[in-house]
């Protein structure tokens, strides 16, 4: 369904740091920066990145938004989380677990990354 998903930076090298961190717990390669001072993360699924705002003005979070990574199992989820909260995020909503409700049962954790865009780890079990 989606091509890429872009979230905005204040201080690129500190939110690359993040999210090599969190996306490397994934297995993702470190991000690449281009000519224009964007970071890319390039997979088989799809593209995320980062990048200072093209208006000038400072990033900032969207308010209800949250952005889901797949994880593969809960440990897997743990050491996204552990990675993040010790590369500059920090820990919001409920603390990981598994959790249920109406769409059934899932690992969720979720973090907020240094420009304050709210991210969340998933798992449906």
């Amino acid at each position: 369904m989606f091509s890429h998903i872009m979230v905005g930076a204040n201080d690129l090298a500190e939110s690359k740091r993040f999210y090599d961190a969190v996306l490397g717990a994934l297995g993702i390669g470190p991000g690449t920066v281009d000519d224009k001072g964007r970071c890319f993360y390039f997979t088989e699924k799809g593209v995320f990145a980062i990048s200072v705002p093209i208006d000038g003005n400072p990033a900032c979070h969207g308010n209800g938004s949250t952005i889901g990574f797949a994880v593969s199992d809960p440990a897997q989820g743990d050491a996204w989380h552990a990675a993040g909260v010790a590369n500059g995020g920090i820990t919001c909503e409920d603390p990981p677990g598994i959790r249920e409700g109406e769409m059934g049962k899932m690992y969720l954790a979720y973090l907020r990354d240094p420009a304050g865009n709210k991210i969340c780890a998933l798992k449906r079990m």
